[in-house]
C-alpha cells in the first residue's frame, strides 16, 4: 500500500479521479428535467433507458471499488450477479431514488480507494488482482461509453415531436 502523501499528491491519480467523477455527473445529471416517464422511455430494443443507464452507473461502482477492493460477493453486496441485469428498473425505481443510490455508491468508491495507490492491486476482481490504475480506466472507459448513450438517448426523448414508446 503506498504512503498517504504520495496518493494524495500524485498527479496522474488527481487526473483519474477528476475525469472519472466528471462522468459520474455526467451520467447523473441527464435526468435532469425529465420526467420520471421519459427517464424509463425505452427508444433502443435492449434494456437500456436513461434511468437505468445510471442505475447501471451504480452497479459499476459497486463491481469495482467494493467486490474488486474487497473480495465481498456480489450477492453479499446486494448486487445482480450479471451486468444486463443491473439495467432493469423496478416500480420502486425513480430518478431521485437512482440518484441517490449512485451518489452514495460513488462516495462509497471514493472512500474504498482513498488509501490505495495506483499500482495497488485489488484482490475480488473474478479476472484475478488488477492494480487500481486498470479498474480507473476501465471505470473511466465505461463511464464515458455510458455518457455517450445518454446524450443520445437524452436528444430522443427532448427531440421536437418525440413520443411515448
Amino acid at each position: 500500500m503506498s504512503s498517504p502523501e504520495s496518493i494524495v499528491h500524485d498527479p496522474l491519480r488527481i487526473q483519474f479521479e477528476t475525469f472519472i467523477d466528471q462522468h459520474r455527473e455526467i451520467l447523473r445529471h441527464c435526468l435532469d428535467g425529465l420526467t420520471e416517464e421519459q427517464a424509463r422511455r425505452a427508444l433502443v430494443p435492449s434494456r437500456t433507458t436513461l434511468l437505468g443507464l445510471v442505475k447501471h452507473a451504480t452497479f459499476v461502482e459497486q463491481v469495482w471499488f467494493d467486490e474488486a477492493v474487497t473480495g465481498r460477493s456480489r450477492h453479499e453486496i446486494g448486487i445482480p450477479a450479471a451486468s444486463e441485469d443491473s439495467f432493469l428498473l423496478t416500480a420502486e425505481d425513480s430518478i431521485d431514488t437512482v440518484r441517490k443510490a449512485h451518489r452514495e455508491a460513488c462516495e462509497a468508491s471514493r472512500r474504498a480507494t482513498a488509501d490505495l495507490g495506483l499500482d495497488d492491486l485489488l484482490p475480488g476482481n473474478r479476472r484475478g488482482p488488477l492494480p487500481l490504475r486498470w479498474v480507473y480506466l476501465h471505470v473511466l472507459r465505461e463511464l464515458a461509453q455510458h455518457c455517450g448513450h445518454a446524450d443520445i438517448l437524452r436528444e430522443q426523448i427532448l427531440a421536437p415531436g418525440a413520443t411515448s414508446s
